[in-house]
Parts: structure tokens; C-alpha cells; sequence
């Protein structure tokens, strides 16, 4: 019999379900900063011109992917309760297996990495953008 506090895949699905929720928001919020920045460009410029119909379709399909990943943050964290069904440990013990997990882990390290070092050069762009307010 489960109790309350046993690991299924069920619970590891909803305790995941942060990761493409978070990424979402972020994804979303880019989005909105390319809308902010577009009302900024001068639309009598060739160049400026480019730009608008540039982000006029990566806010399109940002806004598109960060509305999957909300739904698909929202899917994985319903399979809370989901049962825990027969495994088959010979499977489970197979080097792909762990394989995968070790990508997986690596891939949010890189993120990780990657937001620190983006979000330095960001925060000192926010500052002389409020410098200049």
C-alpha cells in the first residue's frame, strides 16, 4: 500500500512541472520585452522597419511556446496522483536510462550557467537604462 509520501513518477511529474513553468514565464516575459522595444523603433527607417517585422514574429511564436509550456507544466503537475504503475527493473537499470537523467541534469546545469551569466549583462544594462530615467 502508498502512503502519502512515497515517490511515484506521478509526484516526480508534478514536482517537475516547475521547470517548463518557469521557462514559460521567462519566455513570456522576453516576449514582452521585444513588444516594449518595438514601440521605440522609428518606422520611417529601412532598418528600424526590418526590426519591427522581426520581432513582430519571434513575439508571435514566443508567445506561442510559452503558452505550450504553461499547459504542459499544467499536464504534468495533474499526474500528482497518478498511480505508480509495474516497472521493469531490468529497464529501469538500463544505461540509457541513466543516460538520459545524466543529459537531463547537465541541460539545467547549462541553463543555470547560462541565466547567471545572462542575467549579470542584463541587470547592468537595467541599470543604465534607470540611470538615464
Amino acid at each position: 500500500m502508498q502512503t502519502g509520501t512515497e515517490s511515484t513518477c506521478g509526484k516526480g511529474l508534478a514536482e517537475n512541472s516547475v521547470l517548463p513553468s518557469q521557462v514559460g514565464k521567462l519566455i513570456a516575459a522576453m516576449a514582452e520585452n521585444l513588444e516594449a522595444h518595438m514601440k521605440a523603433l522609428d518606422l520611417t527607417d529601412e532598418n528600424s522597419a526590418a526590426e519591427f517585422a522581426a520581432y513582430d514574429k519571434l513575439i508571435k511564436e514566443l508567445k506561442q511556446a510559452a503558452l505550450e509550456l504553461h499547459v504542459t507544466a499544467n499536464q504534468m503537475a495533474g499526474y500528482r496522483d497518478l498511480p505508480m504503475g509495474r516497472h521493469a527493473e531490468r529497464e529501469m537499470m538500463h544505461p540509457r536510462v541513466g543516460e538520459a537523467f545524466e543529459r537531463f541534469l547537465s541541460e539545467k546545469r547549462a541553463l543555470l550557467s547560462l541565466l547567471q551569466e545572462t542575467t549579470q549583462r542584463d541587470a547592468a544594462i537595467l541599470e543604465t537604462m534607470r540611470a538615464h530615467t
